[in-house]
């Protein structure tokens, strides 16, 4: 088993988790690809799983671009959509 901090939705709160030592090698290339840290890999599927969870009758991507979106309109990084372009 390994020790993990992860930062819990929203970063408010840090907790220790064991998780077990398959599920952090499996994160580990995940992480290496996307430049996140392991425990930030596992924190990322874990936002995905339960979206996936509460939204059964959506596409996985559908999803996927759904968080990315939150988070770039998170980091003010949107732009208007124009009509016509």
């Amino acid at each position: 088993m390994s020790a993990i901090i992860i930062s819990l939705f929203g970063g408010f709160m840090a907790i220790a988790l064991k998780l077990s030592d398959e599920l952090v090698e499996m994160a580990k290339p995940h992480a290496a690809a996307e430049h996140r840290s392991v425990p930030k890999q596992i924190e990322y599927w874990a936002r995905l799983g339960k979206a996936v969870e509460d939204n059964p009758g959506l596409p996985l991507q559908f999803i996927k671009d759904t968080l990315l979106a939150a988070q770039e309109a998170k980091a003010d990084m949107l732009t208007p959509y124009q009509f016509g372009a």
